[in-house]
């Protein structure tokens, strides 16, 4: 596996250049998120400028995600389907940039934000659309020669390990990965305080497609209802351990990717990270030249 960040870079991946990536190999990491702010017409000298930077800084170019929220479940036609088109232009800057799989994100109805609730994302109808989305987005994806890794969580149409099972038994496309990220699977105090049970029933139903995984780390802040914060990997609640094993085993060659922090967090969550991965008996690889 390798061990990358989603960060570290100043703005989306047109300002991406050789000190950038020397710099975030220099954390130790071995690949970089690169995150696209309008997929429409890449800027072929760009493109190049990129390879070339990640090239000489000898990281992997993985993962690459977009800034659309929650269009591909949108009632408005014309919306779902801009928001697919937007994808599928992302997978072609993928596969133009040489990396692996396009981050899908589900969405959300709530107006406000992708990853926010709302009581309709756990509607037939809403997951019916997301479906059909990505059933046209890994069309797209499977021609440009990579995959899409889409992401769950409790607040989002794909909200446990067997809806999100669903999803991909309805979908039935080889070009589509799951991207595993177990904090935002934890919803209730059983899996706050059973971190184990939880990876167990993400990675028993979804470690076949998984591909990729986001790694973080949460803590519960104490009061009369429960409420979960995202923290410092190693500050918190999940078994880290447990996480990369399983990781392991159900896909030796994936990105694993710290998000969620800061650029003056990332140091630590990557000490507490390669903490647990020492004590898993685990070595981080390094990019296939």
């Amino acid at each position: 596996m390798l061990l990358g960040v989603a960060g570290l870079t100043p703005g989306d991946w047109t300002t991406i250049d050789e000190d950038v990536t020397r710099a975030v190999r220099e954390h130790g990491f071995r690949t970089l998120q690169v995150r696209v702010g309008d997929p429409a017409d890449p800027d072929p000298a760009i493109v190049e400028r990129v390879r070339n930077a990640f090239d000489s800084a000898g990281l992997a170019l993985g993962q690459t995600v977009g800034e659309y929220g929650g269009g591909l479940i949108s009632p408005d036609e014309s919306i779902r389907r801009n928001t697919v088109e937007s994808l599928k232009r992302m997978t072609a800057i993928t596969r133009m940039l040489g990396g692996s799989n396009t981050y899908l994100r589900p969405g959300s109805m709530n107006r406000r934000g992708a990853w926010l609730p709302h009581p309709d994302n756990r509607s037939n109808a809403v997951f019916d659309r997301l479906v059909r989305s990505a059933t046209e987005a890994s069309q797209a994806a499977a021609d440009e020669g990579v995959m899409l890794a889409v992401e769950g969580g409790v607040v989002c149409p794909l909200f446990s390990a067997t809806r999100t099972r669903k999803f991909f038994d309805a979908v039935g496309s080889p070009a589509m990965g799951f991207n595993m990220d177990p904090v935002n699977y934890v919803g209730r105090l059983e899996a706050a305080y059973d971190s184990v049970s939880l990876l167990a029933d993400l990675f028993g139903q979804l470690g076949h497609v998984t591909i990729a995984a986001h790694a973080k780390d949460f803590t519960l802040i104490e009061g009369l209802l429960p409420h979960f914060e995202e923290t410092v990997i190693g500050d918190g609640l999940l078994n880290q351990e447990v996480f990369l094993r399983q990781m392991q085993k159900a896909r030796p060659d994936a990105h694993v990717l710290i998000e969620h922090l800061p650029d003056d967090k990332v140091p630590a969550a990557r000490d507490g990270l390669n903490a647990a991965a020492a004590r898993a008996g685990i070595e981080w690889d390094e990019p296939v030249e």
